[in-house]
C-alpha cells in the first residue's frame, strides 16, 4: 500500500509526485495511458511571468508562485537527471489587431511585472520578423518557455530516482470506501490501495470526481499544434495573439498554435485546423512562408465550468485532494500546483491561499471568492 496514490501521470501528477516523493512519502502514480503522452505533452511550453507580492487574484498568484519555482526545478532536474528540459527566458511580444490591449497592459503593471508598450516601429526592433500590420503590442522581457517532452521526460526520471512507482495502461474505474473515505482506486489490474490520493487526470477527471461525490464538469478543450523547421531562427520572442501564439526553438523549429475546439475526446487534426494556424502564421511572421511543415499533432485541454482550476480537498473524502482543470496553463502551473498540493498532503500550511481554488464551491461561489 502506498501513503499516496496520484492518478493521472501528466505534468500536474508527476509534479505532485516528485514534490510529495522528496517529502519522504510512498508515491505511486496510476495513469489511464502512456505518462506524460497527453495535454502537458502536447502543448506549446511557454510561460507568462508574475510577481507574486503583486498578484491580486487566485490565478495570477498560482502563476506568480509557478513563476517562482520554474528555474529551481530546472536546476535541480539538471542535476539529478541529466536532462536539459528547455526552460529559458526568452520574452514576448503580445500583439493585437483592434486595440484591445489596455486592460490586461494595466493588469500587469499593477501587478509589478516588467513590461513594455510597443508602437509599430519599436515592436519591429523588438522582433524585425514581425508584420507591421498591428494596432498595438507590448513586450513581456521575463516570459519563458521549456521543452514539453523533455520536462516530462525529466520530471518522470526525477520520479523515478525518488522512488515513485507507475502503473501505466491502467485506467481507474472507481473507487473503494471505507467510513475514512477512499482506501483503494479500482482498476482493470486490481485494487491500487493507498492511504491518500490525488486526482489529477485532466480531461478525463469528470467521472473519477462523480464517482468519489463531487458531480463536476471537466470538459476536453481540443487544440491542435503546427510545427514548423527552419534552417535558422527568425525570430527569438513568443509572439502571441490573443489564444494563438508562436514559440521560436532555439534550433529553428516554431510551433504554432493552437485551436480550441469542444469536440469531445476527439484528438487528431484537421483541414480547417491546420490551414488556419498556418495562415495565422504567415500573417505575424511573412517569412514563414518558405518554413518546411514537420508536423501537426492535437492534445486535449481540461477546462472546467468555472473560472479556475479544482486543487483542495474533496468534501465527501477528506483524504483525497483534486488537482485538475488548469485548462492551458497546466504545464505552466505545474510547479505550482505540485507544491501546493504536497503541502496539503503533509499537513503543512499552504504557500498561497487555496480557498479559492476548493473544488466544493460551485460556480457563484468561485467566482465572489
Amino acid at each position: 500500500m502506498s501513503d499516496v496514490v496520484v492518478v493521472g501521470g501528466g505534468a500536474i501528477g508527476l509534479s505532485v509526485a516528485w514534490e510529495t516523493a522528496r517529502r519522504g512519502a510512498d508515491v505511486t502514480v496510476v495513469e489511464q495511458s502512456r505518462v506524460g503522452r497527453e495535454a502537458s505533452w502536447a502543448g506549446a511550453g511557454f510561460f507568462p511571468p508574475g510577481n507574486l507580492s503583486g498578484a491580486a487574484t487566485p490565478i495570477a498568484q498560482l502563476r506568480a508562485f509557478s513563476h517562482t519555482l520554474w528555474a529551481d526545478w530546472t536546476a535541480r532536474l539538471r542535476e539529478q537527471t541529466g536532462i536539459d528540459n528547455g526552460y529559458r527566458v526568452c520574452g514576448g511580444v503580445i500583439v493585437s489587431f483592434d486595440n484591445s490591449l489596455d486592460v490586461e497592459f494595466q493588469q500587469w503593471c499593477a501587478e509589478g511585472v516588467s513590461i513594455e508598450r510597443l508602437t509599430s516601429e519599436s515592436a519591429r526592433e523588438v522582433e524585425s520578423a514581425l508584420t507591421a500590420e498591428f494596432c498595438d503590442a507590448y513586450h513581456l522581457p521575463q516570459l519563458a518557455q521549456a521543452r514539453n517532452p523533455r520536462h516530462l521526460k525529466a520530471m518522470r526520471s526525477a520520479c523515478e530516482l525518488a522512488g515513485v512507482q507507475f502503473l501505466e495502461g491502467c485506467p481507474v474505474t472507481g473507487w473503494d470506501w471505507a467510513e475514512r473515505g477512499i482506501i483503494a482506486a479500482r482498476t482493470a489490474q486490481g485494487r491500487v490501495d493507498g492511504d491518500q490520493f490525488v486526482i489529477a487526470a485532466g480531461a478525463w477527471s469528470s467521472m473519477l470526481l462523480a464517482e468519489a461525490g463531487l458531480p463536476v464538469t471537466i470538459e476536453p478543450v481540443r487544440g491542435q499544434i503546427a510545427l514548423l523547421q527552419l534552417p535558422r531562427p527568425l525570430f527569438r520572442h513568443v509572439i502571441e495573439v490573443g489564444p494563438r501564439y508562436l514559440v521560436p526553438r532555439p534550433d529553428g523549429r516554431v510551433l504554432i498554435g493552437s485551436t480550441e475546439e469542444r469536440v469531445g475526446f476527439v484528438k487528431q487534426n484537421t483541414v480547417g485546423g491546420v490551414t488556419g494556424l498556418l495562415e495565422f502564421a504567415t500573417s505575424l511572421v511573412p517569412e514563414l512562408v518558405d518554413a518546411d511543415v514537420e508536423r501537426c499533432w492535437s492534445g486535449l485541454r481540461p477546462c472546467p465550468t468555472r473560472e479556475l482550476p479544482l486543487i483542495g480537498r474533496l468534501p465527501e473524502a477528506e483524504n483525497t485532494i483534486v488537482a485538475t482543470g488548469h485548462f492551458r496553463s497546466g504545464l505552466q502551473m505545474s510547479p505550482g500546483t505540485g507544491v501546493l498540493v504536497s503541502e496539503l498532503l503533509t499537513g503543512e500550511v499552504t504557500s498561497i491561499d487555496l480557498t479559492p481554488f476548493d473544488p466544493a464551491l460551485d460556480e457563484s461561489q468561485a467566482a465572489i471568492v
